[in-house]
């Protein structure tokens, strides 16, 4: 499960890399640039989501070691 969540995070970061490039930053409320700002911010919360993933497993394996 440990080697999925961090793949999943790698496939974010190459998703947030990808959209960087896609912008426009002279416009970036064009069509094209929405679509990768909304790109951007979905893939920084899967980071962000599966981060919490992984420290709440962290906190229920040392809890389920101390019993």
């Amino acid at each position: 499960m440990k080697i999925f969540i961090y793949i999943l995070i790698a496939l974010s970061a190459i998703v947030i890399a990808y959209n960087v490039t896609v912008l426009n930053f002279e416009d970036l409320l064009s069509e094209d640039s929405a679509v990768a700002l909304i790109g951007i911010v979905c893939a920084a919360c899967v980071i962000v989501l599966l981060s919490i993933l992984l420290t709440s497993k962290a906190i229920d394996h040392k809890a389920k070691n101390k019993k």
